[in-house]
C-alpha cells in the first residue's frame, strides 16, 4: 500500500504550482455488505462489455456495463508499486470474470502522487479511449523496467533539467528523460502524438486538480478501492480481497 504522506505534490513541471492537499481517510471503510447473487447481464448484440470504455465525470475512465449493479472504483497511481502488483495479478481476471459478465463496471481514477504520474496519465489518455486500459496495464506489467532508470544519476539530471524548460515543453522533456515517450511509441502513441498531448498544459492541470479533489474526498493511499460507494479497508487492497468483496456484493 502506497501511503501519501506529504500534504503537497511537487509539480515543478506545471505551468503554475497546484497544492494537492490530502485529507484523512473518509468514514466509510467497512466495505460493501453481502448481496444476493446477480445473474450475468448480456451485452448488446455484437458487443462486449469489456470493449466499452468511457470517461467519467470524476476524471476516471470506466470499463464495462454503464448500468452495472456493482461499481468498482480504483484510485491508483501509475508510479505506485502496490498498484502495479494489483494490476499484474488482478486486472485480467477482473476483466474476464467480472466486467465481461456485465455485473461489474471498473473505473480507474489516476491519482497523481509523484511528478511522473502527470505525463504517464496524459500519455495513457492520449490515444483512443479504448486504448486507455491496455496502456495502463502495460505500464504496470513493465513497472520495474520502466522505473529502473529513476536510479540513474544521469536520468535524474535530465529530469531536473526538464523543470527549467519552458512550460509547454516541461512534460515533453520529463517524458523523454524518463523513457516514457519511447515506451508509449512502441505501444501505438507516436512521439509526435505524445508530444502534442504533453504540450497541452490544460490536461496536465486537470490531472493535478483531480489528485487534489481525490485527496479532499479522503483518499490517502494507493491503491484505494470503493465498491458501490463503500471503501474497502486499506489492508484489503489486494486482488484476493477485492475479488472476495465483489463476490460478496453479488458477482457470483
Amino acid at each position: 500500500m502506497r501511503n501519501i504522506s506529504s500534504r503537497h505534490l511537487l509539480l515543478a513541471f506545471a505551468a503554475a504550482p497546484l497544492a494537492l492537499g490530502l485529507a484523512a481517510c473518509g468514514p466509510s471503510k467497512d466495505g460493501p455488505g453481502a448481496g444476493d447473487p446477480i445473474a450475468k447481464i448480456s451485452a448488446p448484440a455484437g458487443q462486449k462489455w469489456e470493449d466499452m470504455v468511457n470517461p467519467s465525470a470524476d476524471g476516471g475512465m470506466v470499463m464495462g456495463n454503464p448500468q452495472a449493479p456493482i461499481k468498482l472504483i480504483e484510485y491508483g497511481s501509475l508510479s505506485c508499486p502496490h498498484c502495479a502488483s494489483f494490476a499484474q495479478e488482478g486486472m485480467q481476471p477482473l476483466i474476464s470474470d467480472y466486467v465481461a459478465s456485465g455485473r461489474v463496471s471498473y473505473e480507474f481514477r489516476s491519482f497523481a502522487i509523484h511528478p511522473q504520474d502527470i505525463p504517464l496519465t496524459v500519455l495513457a489518455r492520449c490515444g483512443p479511449k479504448e486504448a486507455f486500459f491496455p496502456l495502463v496495464e502495460q505500464v504496470y506489467t513493465n513497472f520495474d523496467a520502466m522505473n529502473a532508470p529513476l536510479g540513474d544519476p544521469a536520468v535524474q539530471e535530465k529530469a531536473a533539467a526538464a523543470s527549467k524548460a519552458p512550460p509547454a515543453s516541461r512534460f515533453i522533456a520529463l517524458s523523454e528523460a524518463l523513457g516514457f515517450t519511447s515506451f508509449f511509441s512502441a505501444r501505438g502513441i507516436s512521439a509526435d502524438q505524445a508530444n502534442a498531448c504533453l504540450a497541452n498544459l490544460a490536461t496536465a492541470k486537470e490531472v493535478a486538480e483531480n489528485a487534489k479533489k481525490y485527496g479532499e474526498l479522503g483518499v490517502s493511499s494507493t491503491p484505494t478501492f470503493f465498491i458501490n460507494g463503500s471503501q474497502l479497508p486499506s489492508d484489503d487492497a489486494t486482488w484476493a480481497k477485492v475479488s472476495e468483496a465483489l463476490r460478496r456484493a453479488g458477482a457470483r
